[in-house]
C-alpha cells in the first residue's frame, strides 16, 4: 500500500481474503522486496529465479489528491488483463497504447470503456513463469503499455493498494486470484443450458409459441428470459398489460422442467402517484442524493411517463425528453437498500395483493448497473465541476464529457455500511458489485435454490455472486473471435460463468453468420441467443429446417458434455481453476 498518512483517504470497500497475519517466514517465503530511493520505488524479485516482476523506481511517480501515476519494468511484454474493454488480441499490445477503466453503458467496441472495472493483470517472465498483480482502486484510471516494456497506471483517487500473487503457472495465478477475491459462483446444472432472450418481445403469446416451436424442432432449451417489455412502461416490479399469461406461462414451462430469468435494472420512476417501490424507497431512504442536502438526483433511463403515448419514429434524444420519466438510483451500499431491493423482488414472486400476477422466476438478470443513464450527470445538470471534470480525466471513450457520459453526477452521496459517507466519485466502478450480493440473496432466500444471477457491471470479486455476459455486442463476423477474447479475459477475472450474444444483439443477423455463432455459442459456458428490440429474430426456429438440425445437432453435443462443463463449473468454486481455459493455459 501507498497511501497517505497525514491524511485520511477514500479506500476500496471491497473485502479480500487475506491472512489474519504472514503464513510464511522470511526463509520460506517465495519473493524479496527491496524500497529503493532517488527515485523512489519498489523492486519485488521472484527468489527461486531472480526475475523482478515489479519495478517500479521510475521518475513518473506522482501522488496528489486527484491524480496519482506510477510505473513499473515489466518482466516480459506478455501481458494479459485489464477491462472491461473489446479487445483485438488476448496479449495487451504494448506499443504505447491506452486504455481506460471505468463503468459505462458502452457496447463493445475498439478502445472503448464499458460495462465492467477490472485492473487486474497476469504477466509472464522470460522463463515462462507467470504472475498476476491487482490494484484495489475504484477510481476513474487508465493504463499506459509501453515496448520497454513497461506499465503506467493513473488513478484520480483512493490509494495505491496492489496485490501480487506468484503462480508460478497461469492456471495457479487464477487460482491464487480467485482465492484472493473470492471464488467463481458454482450455477445451478439447468444454468448450463441453451437460453433463449430478445428485447422486443410483444407479448406473452409470442414467447409461449416460441417455446412450442423450439419443442416441436427438438432443440435442446432450458431457459427462457423476460427483458424490459414485460414490464409496465419499464417501471422495475410491474407487469404489463400485454403480459398478464406471463405468470401462468411460467408456471407451464417450469412444470415442463424448464426455468424462467426476467431482467431488473436499478433505476426507479419517480414520476407515479402509486408506485409502492418508489414509496418504500423513500420511507427506507436509499435513494442516491446531492451531498448535504435530502433532495434525491434525478436522472431519466428507460421507465415512461404515465398516460403519454410514446412516437418510435422520433430521434432518440427527443423520446427521452418527452418521454421517459424522472429515476432516482438505490445506493446499495446501504443494508436498508438490501432490505427494500429484497422486499420488491419478493412481492414480484409473491404477490401477495394478486397471487396470479406472481412471477416465479429462477434466476434475475441485472442490467444498467454501470450506473446507465440517458441524460449526462443528472437532470437539470450536475453542481460540482471539480468532481465531473477533474483535473486529470482518463483516456476514456467521451473525454469530452467528462466522467458522466451517460451515469449520474460524481458528486452523488453515497454511505457504506459503516455508514461512512463517500462521493459516487470514488464508488462509481463499485456500482453493479454493490447491487450483485443483494440481489442474490434475494434471490436465494425468496426460491431456497442456488439459482443465478447475471450482471452487466462488475468488479473483482463480483464473479463470487454472479456470471456476466459479454453486452450489447453487433451481428458481426469480427465478433466471433472477440467473444472468445472477452471470456478468458473474464476467466481471468474470475467470472466463470461467462458469454457472448450468440448471432448478435445489435442489427440483423444475417443466415450463415448466426448457423456459425450458434455452432461456437454451444461451448460457451453461458450459451445465450439474445437480440435487440426492431431487429429480425434470429432464435433458432426463425430460419429453417436446415438451420434448426444445424442447432439441434450442436446443442445435442454441448449436452451430451454438460456433466463436464458442471464439473469443470465445480472445479472453478472449488479451486479456481478457469473453464473457459486460454491454450497458454496448458
Amino acid at each position: 500500500q501507498i497511501y497517505d498518512y497525514a491524511n485520511e483517504r477514500y479506500e476500496v470497500p471491497v473485502p479480500l481474503n487475506l491472512p489474519k497475519s504472514p503464513e510464511s517466514t522470511v526463509e520460506s517465503r517465495l519473493y524479496d522486496v527491496t524500497v529503493q530511493n532517488k527515485p523512489f520505488g519498489i523492486q519485488v524479485r521472484r527468489r527461486s529465479t531472480g526475475t523482478v516482476i515489479w519495478d517500479s523506481q521510475l521518475p513518473t511517480f506522482t501522488f496528489s489528491d486527484m491524480f496519482i501515476q506510477i510505473s513499473t519494468r515489466l518482466a516480459s511484454q506478455y501481458v494479459y488483463g485489464f477491462g472491461e474493454t473489446e479487445h483485438t488480441m488476448f496479449r495487451r499490445d504494448m506499443n504505447w497504447q491506452t486504455w481506460g477503466m471505468f463503468t459505462r453503458d458502452q457496447p463493445p467496441g475498439y478502445k472503448l470503456n464499458s460495462y465492467g472495472f477490472q485492473p487486474f493483470y497476469m504477466g509472464l517472465e522470460g522463463d515462462g513463469n507467470a504472475h498476476g498483480v491487482l490494484l484495489l482502486n475504484s477510481n476513474a484510471m487508465d493504463v499506459t503499455f509501453q515496448p520497454t516494456p513497461a506499465l503506467t497506471y493513473r488513478t484520480t483517487g483512493g490509494i495505491l493498494d496492489f496485490y501480487m500473487v506468484l503462480g508460478p503457472t497461469p492456471e495457479l495465478v487464477v487460482q491464487e486470484y480467485t482465492a484472493l477475491v473470492g471464488r467463481p459462483v458454482m450455477p445451478p446444472y439447468w444454468a448450463l443450458g441453451f437460453q433463449l432472450c430478445r428485447y422486443g418481445y410483444e407479448n406473452d403469446t409470442e414467447i409461449a409459441k416460441l417455446v412450442e416451436d423450439m419443442k416441436a424442432a427438438r432443440i435442446p432449451y432450458d431457459v427462457q428470459y423476460a427483458d424490459i417489455d414485460y414490464m409496465e412502461r419499464q417501471l422495475d416490479f410491474t407487469l404489463s398489460p400485454r403480459f398478464t399469461g406471463l405468470p401462468a406461462l411460467i408456471k407451464k414451462i417450469q412444470e415442463e422442467g424448464m426455468r424462467f430469468i426476467l431482467i431488473l435494472d436499478p433505476a426507479i420512476s419517480g414520476n407515479e402517484t402509486d408506485y409502492p417501490a418508489f414509496t418504500r424507497g423513500l420511507e427506507k431512504d436509499v435513494f442516491i442524493k446531492w451531498p448535504n442536502s435530502t433532495d434525491i438526483i434525478y436522472a431519466k433511463v428507460w421507465p415512461d411517463l404515465p398516460n403519454v403515448e410514446v412516437n418510435d419514429t422520433l430521434d432518440w434524444e427527443t423520446q427521452v425528453e418527452l418521454y421517459r420519466a424522472y429515476v432516482a438510483f438505490p445506493d446499495f451500499f446501504r443494508n436498508s437498500t438490501a432490505e427494500w431491493w429484497t422486499r420488491e423482488i419478493t412481492e414480484v414472486y409473491t404477490n401477495p395483493h394478486n397471487a396470479s400476477k406472481s412471477l416465479k422466476f429462477d434466476g434475475l438478470w441485472i442490467d444498467m448497473n454501470e450506473p446507465a443513464s440517458f441524460v449526462h450527470g443528472a437532470v437539470g445538470g450536475c453542481r460540482n465541476q471539480q468532481l465531473n471534470f477533474p483535473p486529470y480525466v482518463p483516456q476514456l471513450g467521451s473525454r469530452s464529457e467528462g466522467l458522466i457520459f451517460k451515469t449520474l453526477c460524481m458528486e452523488g452521496q453515497q454511505y457504506l455500511p459503516d455508514g461512512s459517507r463517500v462521493s459516487h466519485y470514488d464508488v462509481h466502478n463499485l456500482y453493479g458489485w454493490s447491487q450483485t450480493k443483494p440481489t442474490l440473496d434475494a434471490l436465494q432466500n425468496i426460491t431456497k435454490e442456488r439459482g443465478i444471477v447475471v450482471t452487466r457491471s462488475t468488479y473483482p470479486s463480483s464473479g463470487k455472486w454472479s456470471g456476466h455476459w459479454l453486452g450489447d455486442n453487433t451481428a458481426a463476423w469480427n465478433q466471433l473471435d472477440k467473444s472468445i477474447i472477452g471470456m478468458m479475459e473474464f476467466s481471468h477475472f474470475g467470472i466463470s460463468y461467462t458469454g457472448a450474444d450468440i448471432c448478435g444483439f445489435f442489427g440483423d443477423s444475417e443466415y450463415e453468420l448466426c448457423a456459425r455463432w450458434m455452432v461456437l455459442g454451444a461451448f460457451y459456458p453461458y450459451s445465450r441467443n439474445h437480440n435487440g428490440k426492431g431487429a429480425k429474430r434470429q432464435d433458432p426456429v426463425a430460419w429453417n429446417s436446415t438451420f434448426e438440425e444445424i442447432s439441434r445437432k450442436v446443442l445435442n453435443i454441448r449436452y451430451s458434455l454438460l456433466p463436464y462443463l458442471y464439473t469443470l463449473m465445480y472445479e472453478a468454486n472449488a479451486h479456481g481453476s478457469t473453464v473457459v481455459r486460454p491454450l497458454l493455459h496448458e
